[in-house]
């Protein structure tokens, strides 16, 4: 799993509701619509995060979506 990898240290539990929903929507964006620029998925995500999430949600969206952009661009799993 993408997300569980590049946050390995965050147990699913630790997560909001809110950053966990974002990280899953904009992994699925990342790995299945090739058309979409991943900086615009990770700004769009990110400004979602600052909104409606926690203060730290937009810095730790950003993080872990980075992971998860540098995993699929080498072609991990």
């Amino acid at each position: 799993m993408l997300i569980a990898g590049a946050a390995s240290n965050w147990r699913v539990d630790r997560m909001s509701v809110v950053d966990r929903n974002i990280l899953r929507m904009a992994t699925f964006e990342l790995s299945h619509l090739p058309d979409t620029p991943a900086a615009v998925i990770l700004d769009e995500a990110i400004e979602v995060g600052k909104r409606f999430g926690t203060e730290q949600s937009g810095s730790f969206i950003n993080g872990v979506l980075d992971a998860v952009r540098r995993d699929l661009a080498s072609g991990r799993p």
